[in-house]
Order: structure tokens, then sequence, then C-alpha cells
């Protein structure tokens, strides 16, 4: 999937947009995102106005880039993975029901959640002119299970505006209302890790079998200040690069994620690059998440393909041989 915005999605956006002031749109921006970089709530600056669109606007390029890379690893992890139904639980503007559109084509009904009427008519509004799915609109708190089970269910960016002590129950929620294949999306920030390490232990409690990013479902071997996280790097157009104040074309999003299965749903990495390697002449040094836990790997330059390929890894890589 690539990490921009679908052309139609973007035009959407675009449309609304146009019936705006320029500078309160860039406002809304501004104010939004100085409370996400502060972990505050979405609900105390999206009201009833335009602050739903300067939000989309403004976050949900790099939401999309983000939640679109961890579904390419979903689709990777479990290739025979059709789901039919969706539930995109604390869906803000539809954000990352849209990357699974575009990711399962299989995907034909869609229930979008979330406390936020502003934001629920955005995503309705958009869905009616973009998406091919038949998307029902729920106002309900992604805290409450749901009464059918949806074949994948998302929730980005969400947990980290829940208190602490909700998240297991809500990961339990979550789970409840799964019928194959649950993907969990958050900032890559260490304090929005802790949260997704409670969810993920919840989870494993339950039954959940892990997909990715973790090879095993033991107790995560990090200890701080390490913390796994990932980046996505995504264009920045006109607009975008308007309302965020930006002077390059591009900006890195970071994020940590988790995608959990119903037993029987794909399997699990052998293992994962967790830091950048550390090269030398001599050889490159892996750190790995394996299935046995923490590995470090050293590759000696003569060992050429090999070598090659390991100064080429990044953070997050999955890698074979790892045990």
């Amino acid at each position: 999937m690539t990490a921009s915005l679908p052309p139609e999605l973007r035009e959407a956006l675009e449309r609304r947009a146009a019936g705006q002031p320029g500078a309160g749109l860039r406002a809304s921006a501004s104010l939004i995102s100085r409370h996400y970089r502060a972990r505050g709530r979405s609900a105390d600056v999206v009201g009833e106005g335009g602050e739903a669109l300067a939000y989309a606007l403004s976050r949900m390029p790099a939401t999309y880039a983000a939640v679109g890379t961890v579904l390419d690893e979903l689709a990777a992890r479990a290739p025979d993975f059709a789901p039919e139904t969706l539930l995109d639980a604390g869906t803000g503007p539809g954000t990352a029901a849209w990357a699974a559109e575009r990711e399962f084509p299989s995907l034909r009904r869609g229930r979008l959640r979330d406390t936020n009427p502003a934001f629920l008519a955005l995503a309705s509004a958009v869905g009616e002119e973009t998406s091919r799915l038949e998307i029902v609109a729920e106002r309900a708190d992604l805290r409450v299970g749901a009464e059918t089970p949806a074949d994948l269910v998302t929730c980005a960016y969400a947990l980290t505006e829940l208190a602490e002590s909700d998240v297991p129950r809500t990961a339990e929620a979550l789970w409840t209302a799964t019928a194959g294949a649950l993907v969990l999306v958050e900032p890559g920030r260490p304090q929005d890790y802790e949260r997704l390490m409670a969810a993920r232990t919840r989870l494993v409690a339950l039954g959940a079998q892990l997909l990715a990013p973790c090879p095993h479902d033991r107790p995560c071997p990090l200890t701080p200040p390490d913390w796994c996280h990932f980046a996505v790097r995504l264009p920045r157009l006109r607009r975008h690069m308007h309302l965020k104040g930006g002077t390059l074309g591009y900006e890195d999003e970071k994020f940590s994620y988790l995608v959990a299965a119903r037993p029987g749903i794909g399997t699990a990495a052998p293992g994962r690059v967790i830091r950048s390697p550390l090269v030398a002449k001599p050889a490159v040094t892996l750190s790995i998440c394996a299935q046995a836990g923490l590995q470090t790997r050293v590759v000696p330059n003569r060992a050429r393909e090999a070598f090659r390929m390991a100064r080429k890894a990044a953070w997050g890589d999955p890698i074979s041989g790892a045990g």
C-alpha cells in the first residue's frame, strides 16, 4: 500500500476545505497539533465546527500511512485472510476504515464507531462519496464491545486518549468484537507503547495469537529506555504543508502497533530487527527480537550476500533464521 492518501479521499477533503476560511482551518490544525503532542483528547478540541475537517486534513495523511503499513503486515502474515466485515473503533474521520478498504478488497460492510458526532458526520459524508463499503456510523464508546463480531477490527490512535486503567478492559472489549484479526495502532511514544503492552498482556491471556510485530507471546524483552516503534515516510502535499506549517515535502510518522488474530489465522514472523544495524568494515551487528527472545547476530563481511542485506536492514524488518 502506498503511504499517500488515495486521490478520491484527498479530493473529498479538499472540496470541503474549499468552503472554509483558510485561516480558521490553519488555526484549528495548529491547536489540534499542539494538543496531540501534549497527549490531549481529541474531544477537547474537535467540536461541532470545522475542527473535524481540520483534524482530517492535518492528521489523516500520517494516520493513514501508519495504519496502511500495519495492514500490509497483516496481509503478509495472513495471506489467506479475506475479511468481509469491518469494525473501526474510535474511528475519528474514518481513516483506518479507508486504509482497510484499500488493503482488503474482500471487505463489504463497515461499522464506524466514535463518541464524537462531528467525526461521525464527516466520516459518513466522506464514505458516501468515496467508499464502496456499506457504511453504518455508530455513536458508541470503544470500551464497549459489539454484539456482532467483525472479521477485522481496527483501533487507531484511540487508546492514547483513554485512562491507563481502561486499556486492559478496552482490549478485551475489542477482542470480543473480533471474529478474525484485531489491529491496534498508536503513536510511537514510550507511554503509548506501554499502553499497547497492557493491551498485549490482556489479549494473550484471552488466547489471542500475536502476528506482528512480536514473534512470540511471552512478555516483551525490551526494557526502558527501549521501546518497540516504527516509522513510515509520507509526502506532504500543499494543503498538508500549509496546515502543519512545514517546509519539507515529507514527514516521518512514528508509530507502535499490535496485530492479534484468532487461532489458525496467519503466522507470526520468525524474528524482527529492533535497532538500527551497527555497521563496521568486518561485520554488521544486528539486534533481533526472536521467538526465543532477544538475540545478537553478527554477520561477517565474508558472507557477502548476507552482509549486504544486513547493511540494508532497518528497524522493524522481519528477518529469517531467528529462533
